[in-house]
């Protein structure tokens, strides 16, 4: 591997040869007819990419001034005078990698190809993560597979459903929360694709008759993408749904998981107590693991040991021992939490707390001088006491053990490449909101679905003397969230309007995750 010049090394090279110096590269700036011309592999080994033509002229960009050499094989492979600009080693790269990907055949293109194949056998192991865009030779169902992961992480999809039918196979993209159907390949691919998946997350291709679960590491574009796989037996055949986690996203801060400025400092208080349970709620996919994730990261040092279990384990974070749930050798929550406790820890982790079994060990380590943080899956933050209840644990138990219970939910953004104003109309005359608000129109951006991503909307319910009594003598969920209310909680809805005023999210999209706080308004 060659080493690669610093940035401002670049720039003063750059001045003593006399040529030109690039600190960024837009996708615009890239001719996709020069790309073809110039094999992936090339590019990558030498940091070159070609960006227009000009006067009869190819002007190429340079990551590493070493590359120069490589000129006069440009020359040659483009016929044509070639001249060459500097820029960042990464930039290059990142440039590469993208201008590459959109040369890629969509998954719709390469289905056209499959006409005519045999489908009957799958070729090769997947063994070392490759790049997905460096295997455009392969069968036609892995170039299927591998084009489908491929815009899948373009588009920025959380989910990828491969769903039989009847007489059909749908394939579906998760993109900000919302299904969309993406895909319809012939029935007859169903066991060549189901299979591929299958080989790619190390599963047993021959067992159809009962789930299985896996996992899958590809890189796309140059982006390490971790992927979890369920397989359950249908009908109709065998369902997939891949879980796609971008790894270059990394661990979020608290102020960046969508956290007010209020809601950080009280979430910082919360953690600096040396004992009790903080429990994050909502349903699946609401945001709860990244937001124990943004906690941890809050609180890691030298001077705490910090010890997870989880299932699985999303991120590795340095510093902090995560054990990861195995049922097949009865390494389960309640098993993993036991263990963990004669590890001397200051701050334990439990990613889900799923049964009775494991909420009282929880609950008697918080009260035992260990700080614990959890997950629940509840609607509101109110109904977490409720549900610990439920589960047989006795309600003085939670009433001397839990410091917050926090809710979440997460909401699509507005894309802000196609906001625009309007006027909210009359059936929303009963909530406050401003005058104008804003909407996306759908763009090139956010591939016309006028959202960009998603944040999320919290209730944080600091649990204090006079919410311990009520626990106590079993008060119902909605008193205790009424008095929570009166002490300065902000609900669900609260802070969903608060975000809808300031122009992040929409009316209708805080109205889709908080039904329950809407029965009095249409939807």
């Amino acid at each position: 591997m060659k080493p690669v010049t610093p940035p401002e090394q670049v720039k003063v090279i750059a001045e003593r040869l006399g040529i030109g110096f690039l600190t960024e590269i837009a996708a615009g700036d890239v001719d996709g007819g020069l790309l073809t011309k110039l094999p992936l592999a090339f590019a990558r080994a030498n940091l070159i990419l070609p960006l227009d033509e000009r006067d009869g002229v190819v002007w190429v960009a340079i990551g590493d001034p070493t590359s120069l050499l490589a000129l006069d094989e440009l020359r040659l492979t483009f016929d044509k005078p070639v001249e060459a600009m500097l820029a960042p080693a990464a930039v290059v790269s990142d440039a590469i990698n993208h201008a590459y990907a959109g040369m890629s055949g969509t998954a719709r293109e390469v289905l056209q190809e499959l006409e005519g194949e045999d489908l009957s056998t799958i070729a090769t192991e997947f063994n070392d993560p490759q790049d997905l865009l460096d295997l455009s030779d392969e069968a036609p169902v892995i170039r299927l597979l591998n084009s489908i992961l491929s815009e899948a992480v373009k588009e920025r999809v959380s989910d990828i459903h491969i769903e039989p039918y009847e007489r059909d196979l749908v394939i579906r993209f998760r993109i900000d929360g919302i299904l969309y159907e993406k895909l319809s390949p012939p029935k007859i691919i169903q066991e060549a694709l189901v299979s591929r998946v299958k080989i790619m997350a190390g599963l047993n291709i021959a067992e159809k008759r009962l789930p299985q679960d896996g996992r899958i590491r590809v890189i796309v574009a140059g982006r390490d993408v971790d992927i979890r796989v369920s397989i359950i037996p249908t009908f109709y055949g065998e369902r997939s749904v891949l879980r796609l986690l971008d790894k270059k996203k990394g661990v979020l801060s608290l102020a960046d998981i969508g956290l007010g400025a209020a809601g950080v400092a009280t979430m910082e208080r919360m953690l600096t107590r040396t004992s009790g349970i903080i429990l994050v709620t909502g349903p699946t996919g609401s945001g709860k693991s990244t937001t124990l994730y943004a906690a941890l990261n809050r609180v890691n040092s030298s001077e705490k040991n910090i010890i997870t279990i989880e299932d699985p384990i999303e991120y590795q974070i340095k510093g902090i021992g995560q054990i990861q749930v195995n049922p097949k050798i009865e390494l389960t929550f309640a098993g993993g939490l036991r263990s963990i406790l004669r590890q001397d820890p200051d701050i334990i982790m439990v990613g889900e707390i799923r049964d009775s079994e494991t909420a009282e060990i929880a609950i008697q380590a918080s009260l035992t001088g260990h700080l614990v943080l959890s997950t629940l899956h509840t609607n509101d933050a109110a109904s977490a006491i409720t549900r610990l209840v439920d589960m047989g644990i006795e309600p003085f138990m939670i009433a001397s053990s839990l410091t917050a219970v926090m809710a979440q939910r997460l909401v699509r953004v507005i894309c802000p490449h196609c906001r625009e104003e309007y006027r909210p109309q009359e059936r929303y005359a009963g909530l406050a909101l401003p005058e104008t608000l804003f909407r996306g129109r759908g763009c090139d951006r956010c591939f016309g679905l006028g959202s960009l991503g998603r944040t999320a909307i919290y209730e944080i319910m600091p649990v204090d003397q006079e919410i311990c009594s009520m626990i106590i003598r079993r008060a119902h969920a909605g008193e205790i969230k009424e008095y929570a209310v009166t002490r300065g909680m902000k609900t669900l809805r609260d802070d969903g309007l608060l975000r809808v005023a300031e122009g992040v999210t929409t009316i209708e999209e805080v109205l889709r995750v908080t039904q329950e706080d809407y029965a009095d308004v249409p939807l």
